[in-house]
């Protein structure tokens, strides 16, 4: 547990609460409006115009309130506004509701503490703007493959489930022994057709299950650890959860946060279990009194490339500065793979799609040509 500046950050990242004001969090659960990414980038944009334009806090509430157009939204502002009318500082009423980060809401307590509010809410604008762009890629380079492949699946299902069994109707009639390959996909359509309803049963009920149980820490780790051996898109989670790490780094720097408290901030927004867990040996280290690119070759986090960089930033007392550029080539980096993903996945999964159907087309009209040749002997 870290205690700065009045903000207390526990192991979970939750905070207690105080009594001033509504529970908003059971107004979620009952409505289902839900402040995401996409509602965040716009509220601290449009926050940060309008306080630049020379408005005050409570103004500019009442005019994002006005622009809501859904009443939980409007419900959602209007309790952050009262919050502030009883006395409450900017970043206390984001915290009472129960909708903002830690991470969040302490960058905003330090905007206010520092009179740089203006532009950490700039920044934290860029900041879920670079996070949505993120997804957007890793969406973009999933979505797409997946889409061939259950295509895939559908096809091959569709010969095995109503093609094949037309030439097994045709078979019977022979009385020659039919081929090994021929026997297997005819063997094979009887299976699916007689248990293929409950494959997809099964198959739900696990996914369910999954989703259930993932929450929980064990199962989370585990799979976040897996993730990291997946070849190829492995290595492109990685770099998405180290470009934000970056990002968020660099904008608590740039705030003037203390570096053990940044470290321990970003550790319980990201997410990430791996990095999670060398953060925490490096916030020992650094206790100890080593340096951070020193604790950072230690755990291998970063490559000797990067090492430079921020052993530099380091030197010169501008980690902020050499973290942003980190995240802009982590950034990159993600572009570059989720292109090269989609341009070599594409045609490999039409190649084995074609290879399968192929096979099963040659094994259905093998008989006919042996048929067919016998009978020209």
């Amino acid at each position: 547990m870290i205690e700065s500046k009045g903000l207390i950050i526990k192991s979970r990242g939750r905070t207690r609460t105080s009594d001033i004001g509504i529970d908003v969090s059971a107004f979620f659960e009952k409505f289902g409006f839900k402040l995401n990414d996409k509602r965040k980038e716009f509220f601290y944009m449009e926050m940060y115009s309008m306080l630049e334009a020379g408005m005050d806090l409570k103004k500019a509430l009442d005019i994002l309130i006005d622009q809501q157009k859904k009443n939980e939204g409007k419900k959602f502002y209007e309790d952050i506004r009262k919050r502030l009318i009883n006395g409450l500082a900017f970043w206390e009423a984001m915290r009472d509701s129960r909708a903002f980060t830690p991470y969040e809401y302490y960058c905003v307590q330090i905007g206010e503490e520092s009179g740089k509010l203006m532009m950490v809410l700039k920044e934290m604008s860029i900041y879920f703007s670079n996070k949505l762009k993120l997804k957007k890629q890793l969406a973009k380079s999933i979505s797409y493959p997946i889409v061939i492949i259950l295509s895939s699946v559908l096809a091959v299902g569709f010969m095995m489930t109503f093609i094949v069994p037309l030439f097994t109707d045709m078979f019977i009639r022979f009385d020659g022994d039919l081929p090994k390959l021929t026997l297997f996909f005819i063997e094979t359509s009887a299976l699916i057709k007689e248990y293929g309803a409950w494959v997809f049963v099964v198959f739900g009920a696990l996914v369910l299950l999954f989703r259930k149980f993932y929450k929980r820490d064990y199962v989370y780790q585990r799979v976040q650890k897996l993730n990291t051996f997946i070849p190829y898109l492995g290595g492109l989670i990685k770099g998405i959860y180290y470009a934000r790490f970056c990002s968020s780094m660099s904008l608590l720097l740039g705030a003037k946060v203390p570096l053990l408290d940044s470290l321990a901030l970003v550790r319980k927004m990201i997410g990430y279990y791996p990095l999670d867990l060398a953060m925490s040996m490096v916030e020992k280290d650094i206790i100890k009194g080593s340096t951070l690119h020193d604790s950072f070759r230690l755990h291998r986090i970063f490559d000797e490339k990067n090492l430079a960089i921020i052993c530099v930033g380091e030197e010169v007392n501008r980690l902020d500065l050499f973290f942003d550029k980190l995240h802009h080539r982590y950034m990159d980096e993600v572009e570059v793979k989720t292109h090269a993903l989609n341009t070599y996945l594409e045609p490999l999964i039409i190649l084995v799609l074609g290879g399968v159907i192929g096979l099963i087309l040659v094994a259905m009209y093998l008989p006919m040509f042996k048929l067919s040749t016998s009978m020209g002997l």
